[in-house]
Parts: structure tokens; C-alpha cells; sequence
């Protein structure tokens, strides 16, 4: 078994996985006691903490570059891995010190080292191109909603009306803060029908449209990637099972192979 065998192993064995992960979790405890008066009072151990582990994913990449070398760089996720771990050796003192705050970027590593979390984004990530539709057919419905509510309710000289209808930007922004249905009814639209009774008329189905449907969308459009990414996933495990048998197979034919020499060998 060679050196670089060896070091696969042992890069991609469950113990040195959630070691990983463990180390994560760590690092993401100890940078945030580095904000608490505990932390500040033990700066020092925590940064010496800090940088052992910073070293220990090091040594993680060194691996992992030796044991795929160009392959290494093929993969998405080990190019995440790299970026943050690279900016976290970057220099924290003087005029680059607002850096320090980056570190906690390595929690989102979790991301890359658990299978589970690679789904959710991978499933957020084929998702894009649905939610782009939906993110314009929702920016039409604002854009349409801000110009008329201007025109309808940004013309009274009440302050509250000029406050959010008074312009097409202060109009998206109040429509933006309904669709959340933050203090929607009491903070905004009650205030309008004081001044506009029938202003409900419009409030009522762009909550209905914004909030109830078209948000909706992009719930359905998620759930469906990570169903498809599932499915995929499914008919990728016979193939994969089916290559494991057969380097299984091999590694026995080959034992077989050096036996039946061994025996020759002590007959002749």
C-alpha cells in the first residue's frame, strides 16, 4: 500500500471527518467568547487556541493537495475550503485588522465537511435559475404596486403618507415591510385607511399575492430541487455500489493470484 493510498485513507475515513467537524464547532465557540469579558480577560489562550487550529486545517489542505493534487481543484467545495482558510493566515494587525472578523467565515466550512449540508446548497443552488423567474415576476408586482400607491397615497400632505408613499423608493420600501407583514396593520395600513378608507382594497390582495403566493413559489422551487438532487442521488448508488464490487473483486483476485504463486513457488 503506498504512501499516497495511506493518506487517502486516512483523509477520507469517518474519524478524521469529524475530527473536522468537531474542530469547527470548536473554533466557532472560541471566536465567539473572544467577543464576551470572559474572552477578552483570556485573549491569549484563545488566540494561541486560534492558531493551532487554524494549523490543524492547514494540514487538513496540505493532505487533501497530496493525496488529489490536480484533481484537488476540480471540486467546488475544496476551492471553498482553500479561500477561507487562506484568508484567515492574512494579516490582522494595523490597517488590516477589520480581517480578524472574517475568521468566523471557517463555521461555514460545516457547509463543505457534512453530506447534508452540501445538499441543502446544492439543492439552493439548482433552484437559482427557478427563483429568478419568480424574483422578477415579484419586482414587477412592486414596481407596479410602488407607482400606483405613489400616485394614489403619496400625493396627501398627511406626513405619514410622504413619509412611506412619497416617492417611488420610500413606496417599495413600506410595500416591502407589508409583504413581511411587520407591523403591517397597525404600523401602516390602518393609518392609511384613516386618511383612505377604501385603501384596503389594495392592501388586501398584495398581501394575499406577495406574501401567500408568490414567497410560496420559492419554497415550492427549493423543495423540488433537493427532491430532484435526491432522486439523482438514488440512481447514482447502484453504479457506485457496482464499482466498489468490482475493486473489490479485483483486490480478492489479485490475493487469489499471489497465493496459487506462493504455492508454486514452494512446489517447485
Amino acid at each position: 500500500m503506498t504512501l499516497a493510498s495511506k493518506l487517502k485513507a486516512i483523509v477520507e475515513s469517518t474519524l478524521f471527518q469529524n475530527t473536522i467537524i468537531g474542530l469547527i464547532l470548536f473554533n466557532a465557540v472560541t471566536l465567539g467568547l473572544e467577543t464576551t469579558a470572559l474572552g477578552k480577560q483570556h485573549m491569549a489562550t484563545l488566540h494561541i487556541v486560534d492558531v493551532v487550529i487554524l494549523c490543524v486545517f492547514t494540514i487538513e489542505l496540505i493532505l487533501k493537495l497530496i493525496v488529489y493534487r490536480k484533481s484537488f481543484f476540480s471540486g467546488g467545495w475544496n476551492w471553498f475550503d482553500f479561500i477561507i482558510v487562506t484568508i484567515s493566515w492574512m494579516p490582522t494587525s494595523g490597517a488590516l485588522s477589520v480581517l480578524r472578523a472574517f475568521r468566523i467565515l471557517r463555521v461555514l466550512r460545516l457547509f463543505s465537511v457534512v453530506p447534508q449540508m452540501r445538499r441543502v446548497i446544492g439543492a439552493l443552488g439548482h433552484s437559482l435559475p427557478g427563483m429568478a423567474s419568480v424574483v422578477g415576476v415579484l419586482g414587477i408586482i412592486f414596481y407596479v404596486s410602488a407607482v400606483l400607491v405613489t400616485k394614489l397615497f403619496g400625493t396627501h400632505s398627511d406626513p405619514n403618507m410622504q413619509e412611506w408613499f412619497g416617492s417611488i423608493g420610500s413606496s417599495a420600501y413600506t410595500l416591502f415591510q407589508v409583504m413581511t407583514l411587520e407591523s403591517w396593520s397597525m404600523g401602516i395600513v390602518r393609518p392609511t385607511m384613516e386618511i383612505f378608507p377604501w385603501s384596503w382594497v389594495f392592501f388586501v390582495p398584495f398581501i394575499i399575492i406577495t406574501s401567500f403566493a408568490v414567497l410560496n413559489l420559492f419554497i415550492g422551487i427549493i423543495v423540488d430541487a433537493m427532491q430532484i438532487m435526491h432522486e439523482e442521488e438514488d440512481k447514482a448508488k447502484p453504479a457506485h455500489a457496482t464499482q466498489e464490487d468490482i475493486h473489490m473483486l479485483q483486490r480478492q483476485i489479485e490475493h487469489l493470484t499471489t497465493l496459487v504463486e506462493q504455492q508454486k513457488n514452494k512446489a517447485s
